[in-house]
């Protein structure tokens, strides 16, 4: 008998545990790899970049702890490179960008690297790094309010060669360095890109030589299977049925007066193992920057599914397979029809899905279902630009010092250092040192929103309130903030996070306040003062443990007016809170 096997011919599960654990720390150490060497503050500190390994016939195999809604798309861009390139070999490497062909946004630059054993394309390794720059026409990453590519700007590559024989191709390399705003910084990333996914070519090549190709082929066989398996026995766990949820994006004047509802329904069957997401029944595409790729549109409709679901169900193909999303195509949340504009498609409209997704799920019944979490990139997250006289040449980087309260959930309070629901706290918060130090700015204050989460049961996260502005040229400030006017709801019963803000305080003091989507300039001596939107309360606030509350109070996350604690000792009074709620039950005054 084999020693892979046991003697019902299934694949030894302790030989599929190291494996599947070995292409975990390959893609960990690709992670490292970029992390350490990247040279712009959005890679090397925020972290705003995800690793994965697909498989030679387009599935994906493995994305540790990648963001969703930059892995879960890495098999469509893929199986654009072994489409549009019949002439796959060993040292090649692919930029690929395009949101019509399978990428997430143009901001996302994709490095694919074909790895070939003994002649076979087995895996491909992936890094997709979110750049400070990439040529849009005004100083960011995200436009909200392109009309189509051609105002957005952006340096698009269909998968196109950077690499072959290990060589550049410098045709590329020079188009980007005249293109993009920071060409120092982004060929530092570049080479941070391409070297993870030659870090992770190596170590696979390592796995196969030891294991054998054939032993490797079996396992990523057995491995869907498993995670395939997993995932039926997580749906058939749930009742049977169908829900539907509705999160309404913030107006957006003059092309949304009211703001844009964005809808999803989900089914759950599981007699047959399987849910559908329906994301049909929404607006057309719209000629804004928010239009959601097919990548995207995928994505955070999985994750709004598997957050709701056993954690531990592996995240690859085959867990795949048993979610379906629905899309349509020339829809905003489905198939964009050039040249419909891409540019925020992780972001804005991707949260509200995510968040829908989750709140359908809450309909199912008591324990199931997530609050929504705080949307949308405030001032905490603007891109911000300008001329740096210590180094006598322009900076450009996207910021990230926004928490945006997390979901509460059936289980537990909503995450402080959530970020947004499409990344799910993967992406780290940045540094008020390391930005103070690379860019001519200085932080004034930065705090903890207090009162700033949805009551329930369990609360959501608190956002932040963070204050900063330039030290002495003048700063640009791009911001894409959604949750001002529709906030992040509640369910069960939980209260709704407050909303998000953004002010522009004047030099005289006075604060204005600024719309969700807006691009300002600070003098020296202006500040801009975000605050983030705090994540919706699952349950009853009545039913929350009051030990918790006093918690809160200690941390100064809610004020004494939240409950009934004794000022003095700080201790609950549990007589005055137990009457009070009952007051509230009843309609009484106590």
């Amino acid at each position: 008998m084999s020693r892979t096997t046991t003697p019902g011919g299934d694949f030894d599960p302790i030989l599929m545990a190291v494996l599947a654990n070995r292409l975990n720390a390959i893609v960990r150490e690709m992670t490292n790899t970029l992390l350490k060497t990247a040279r712009s503050a959005v890679l090397a500190v925020v972290r705003d970049f995800s690793c994965s390994i697909v498989t030679g016939d387009n599935r994906l195999l493995c994305a540790a702890e990648g963001a969703p809604v930059h892995i879960f798309g890495s098999s469509l861009q893929t199986a654009a490179m072994c489409e549009l390139h019949a002439d796959l070999g060993p040292g090649d490497a692919f930029l690929h960008n395009d949101p019509y062909l399978g990428n997430s946004h143009p901001a996302d630059h994709m490095y694919m690297v074909p790895v070939f054993i003994d002649g076979q394309h087995l895996f491909t390794a992936c890094a997709k790094a979110h750049q400070a720059d990439c040529g849009n026409s005004i100083p960011s990453t995200y436009f909200a309010n392109a009309r189509d590519v051609y105002e957005e700007g952006a340096l698009i590559f269909p998968c196109v060669r950077v690499q072959r024989n290990y060589e550049h191709v410098d045709d590329i390399i020079r188009m980007c360095r005249r293109r993009i705003r920071v060409p120092e910084q982004w060929y530092g990333d570049y080479l941070a890109s391409i070297g993870s996914a030659r870090i992770g070519e190596r170590r696979l090549i390592e796995l196969t030589k030891r294991y054998g190709v054939d032993m490797l082929k079996a396992f990523v066989e057995a491995w869907f299977a498993y995670s395939e398996r997993r995932t039926v026995e997580a749906i058939r766990r749930m009742p049977a049925g169908r829900w539907t949820s509705t999160s309404v994006y913030d107006p957006l004047p003059p092309l949304l007066p009211d703001g844009l509802p964005i809808r999803v329904d989900i089914e759950v069957d599981p007699a047959a193992g399987r849910i559908e997401v329906d994301l049909t029944h929404n607006a057309d595409n719209i000629a804004f920057g928010l239009n959601e790729s097919v990548a995207c549109a995928t994505s955070n409709a999985m994750c709004g599914v598997f957050n709701c679901i056993d954690p531990d169900v592996p995240h690859n193909a085959g867990s795949f397979a048993r979610i379906n999303v629905k899309l349509r195509q020339g829809c905003v949340t489905g198939i964009p029809e050039f040249p419909h504009s891409c540019s925020m498609a992780t972001t804005n409209i991707g949260d509200r899905i995510v968040n829908a997704v989750q709140a359908a799920f809450a309909q199912v019944g008591e324990g199931y279902g997530n609050a929504e979490g705080a949307m949308g990139m405030g001032a905490g997250a603007a891109v911000i630009s300008g001329y740096d006289w210590r180094r006598d040449g322009a900076y450009i980087n996207q910021e990230w010092m926004i928490a945006n309260g997390g979901p509460a959930t059936p289980a537990t309070d909503g995450w402080l250092n959530f970020g947004l629901p499409v990344a799910c706290g993967v992406i780290y918060r940045g540094s008020v040192e390391v930005d103070e130090s690379k860019f001519p700015m200085l932080y004034r204050s930065m705090r903890v929103a207090r009162g700033g989460a949805g009551a329930g049961t369990f609360r959501g996260g608190p956002g932040v309130e963070v204050v900063y502005g330039p030290r002495r040229d003048a700063m640009t400030i791009v911001v894409s903030c959604d949750g001002q006017v529709n906030a992040p709801r509640g369910v069960r019963g939980g209260q709704d996070g407050p909303p998000a803000e953004t002010w522009k305080i004047l030099l005289n003091g006075a604060e204005e306040k600024l719309p969700g989507v807006t691009i300002c300039t600070l003098k020296a001596g202006e500040w801009i003062r975000g605050v983030d939107a705090g994540g919706g309360g699952y349950g009853s606030p009545l039913a929350r443990d009051p030990q918790r509350v006093r918690r809160d109070v200690l941390e100064r996350w809610e004020t004494l007016e939240s409950g009934e604690v004794d000022d003095e000792s700080l201790a609950v009074d549990v007589a005055a809170t137990a009457a009070r709620r009952l007051a509230l039950v009843t309609g009484g005054t106590g």
